[in-house]
C-alpha cells in the first residue's frame, strides 16, 4: 500500500515537472512561433531591440519571424493573404484595411510621429505654398500621402495643385538630394540622411505641425485574436518590457534600432526625438480618451479626404482594446 502510494506520489511529481517544462524561466507557456511584418522605421524599432535582448523567447514563444518590407502595399499584401501573422503600420492604414472588410484588429499604439515625418524642400523653396505646380516626391496610399493632404489644406491647395512623383519613401528623399523634385515627403531615418547630404534643405511640414495625425498601430489577424489570445497579450508585454529597456538603456538600444534599420547612430542622432514611443499605461489613457475621441476621427477625416479610406469605420471596429485593458 505504501508503494502503492509512493508511485501514485511521484507520478504526480512527473506531471508537475512536465508541467514546469513547458514554461519558460519567466512562468509564461510556450506560446509557439509567429509572423511579424515590419519597415524601417524607427517607431517599430522597440521589436528589434525585443529581438536583441531574447525578449520574444523570454516572453514565452518559440520563434517571433520579423520579416522586413520597404513599402506599404507590400507589407498590407502579406498580411491580407495570411503570410504574416501581425503588422505594425500606421493607424489610417488599418481604417483602411478594415472599412474593405480585411478581419484585421488594432491592439496597441506603438508611436507617434512628430519631426520624424516631414515634406522637405530645396532652398529654392521658401514657403508651402510654393510647391504649387511643383514636382512632390511621395509614396502614395502611406503616412507620406496623409502628411502631404494635411500640408496643402493647411494653405488651401490641393494634390492638383502639384505635380505627383510617385516614388517609395526611400527614394524620395534621394531624389530630392539628387535635383530631381523640388520636393519630397519621406520619414526617418530618410529625412536625417537627406539633411546630412544637403544642409541647404528646409522642413516645410512635419507631423508636429498636425499633432496625433501620424501615429502607428500593431495590427493582429482575427483568427490569431480567436484563436491564440495569449500570443497577442504577450507581444504586449514585450512591448512593454523593450520600451523599459529602451528608457533605461537609450543610447544602446539606438544603436540596435539604427544598425537594424541600416543606418549609423550618427545619423540619427536627432531622429530618434522626432518620435513618440507609447507605453502601456498612456495607452490605456488615450484608448479610453483623448485618442478614442478626438484623434481617431481627426485621422479619419483626413484619411477619407486623401482617399485612403473609401468610408467610415467606427473605433471598435478598428481597435480591439481589450488586451491593454488587461495588462499591468
Amino acid at each position: 500500500m505504501k508503494l502503492t502510494n509512493f508511485f501514485a506520489k511521484m507520478r504526480k511529481v512527473t506531471c508537475l515537472i512536465a508541467l514546469l517544462g513547458s514554461m519558460t524561466a519567466h512562468g509564461a507557456e510556450h506560446l509557439g512561433s509567429l509572423k511579424m511584418g515590419i519597415e524601417p522605421w524607427l517607431g517599430y524599432g522597440l521589436w528589434y531591440v525585443a529581438a536583441h535582448d531574447g525578449l520574444f523567447k523570454k516572453q514565452g514563444f518559440k520563434n517571433v519571424d520579423i520579416i522586413n518590407f520597404t513599402e506599404d502595399k507590400d507589407i498590407n499584401a502579406a498580411l491580407a493573404s495570411g503570410q504574416i501573422d501581425v503588422a505594425n503600420i500606421a493607424t489610417h492604414t488599418a481604417m483602411g484595411m478594415i472599412a474593405a472588410g480585411l478581419p484585421v484588429k488594432a491592439v496597441l499604439l506603438l508611436d507617434q510621429s512628430n519631426t520624424a515625418d516631414a515634406i522637405l524642400a530645396s532652398a529654392k523653396i521658401k514657403s508651402l505654398k510654393d510647391i504649387k505646380g511643383k514636382k512632390v516626391a511621395y509614396e502614395q496610399g502611406t503616412t507620406s500621402d496623409i502628411l502631404l493632404h494635411s500640408a496643402l489644406s493647411s494653405v488651401h491647395l490641393s494634390e492638383a495643385d502639384i505635380i505627383p512623383v510617385p516614388m517609395p519613401a526611400a527614394n524620395a528623399g534621394s531624389a530630392l538630394i539628387a535635383g530631381n523634385v523640388p520636393v519630397a515627403v519621406t520619414y526617418e531615418p530618410y529625412i536625417s540622411v537627406a539633411e546630412k547630404n544637403d544642409p541647404n534643405l528646409k522642413m516645410l511640414y512635419s507631423g508636429a505641425s498636425d499633432p496625433g495625425l501620424i501615429s502607428d498601430v500593431l495590427v493582429v489577424r482575427q483568427s490569431v485574436i480567436n484563436k491564440h489570445p495569449k500570443q497577442v497579450a504577450a507581444l504586449i508585454e514585450v512591448w512593454k518590457k523593450a520600451l523599459a529597456n529602451y528608457r533605461q538603456h537609450t543610447q544602446l538600444d539606438r544603436n540596435i534600432i539604427a544598425t537594424a534599420i541600416g543606418a549609423t547612430p550618427d545619423d540619427l542622432k536627432t531622429a530618434f526625438d522626432g518620435i513618440k514611443y507609447i507605453d502601456i499605461k498612456t495607452n490605456k489613457q488615450m484608448l479610453e480618451g483623448a485618442f478614442r475621441t478626438q484623434t481617431f476621427p481627426h485621422i479619419l477625416k483626413a484619411a477619407k479626404s486623401a482617399s485612403l479610406v473609401p468610408t467610415n469605420v467606427k473605433f471598435t471596429q478598428v481597435f480591439d482594446d481589450s488586451f491593454v485593458k488587461k495588462a499591468k
